[in-house]
């Protein structure tokens, strides 16, 4: 059995862990906390725009794609450092990766936003 599992898993055990992560990455994560700065001034911008409802569902919806992808690359962050805290260039790879991640979803993020705000104002 592996160590780091717990043996029991309920659905308020798991709600605890997932929160104590967002804690914890919230905490020590800059960039997390810049993610949630735009999540909240994008989410601010959503629903002050005099647009409909669901394109202003589809920009919130959009908002929470970064935030998934920034934490997706902590946790890489995290488990390359476990096994080492040595430049390797698979670490280097591994976290370019996660990084990559994060900017990709930022580029989706906006690809979004603009399509969205197209289709509201320009159609």
């Amino acid at each position: 059995m592996a160590l780091n599992k717990p043996t029991k898993h309920t659905l308020f055990k798991n709600t605890r862990f997932a929160l104590n992560g967002l804690v914890e990455v919230t905490q020590n994560e800059r960039s997390f906390r810049l993610q949630i700065l735009l999540f909240v001034s994008g989410m601010a911008t959503a629903w002050i725009l005099p647009i409909s409802f669901i394109h202003s569902a589809v920009l919130s919806v959009a908002l929470f794609i970064p935030l998934i992808a920034e934490v997706i690359n902590s946790a890489v962050e995290r488990t390359v450092d476990l096994v080492t805290l040595e430049h390797h260039e698979l670490a280097k790879r591994a976290k370019d990766a996660g990084a990559a991640f994060v900017f990709l979803s930022l580029a989706m993020l906006s690809f979004i936003w603009v399509l969205t705000l197209y289709d509201a104002f320009c159609l």
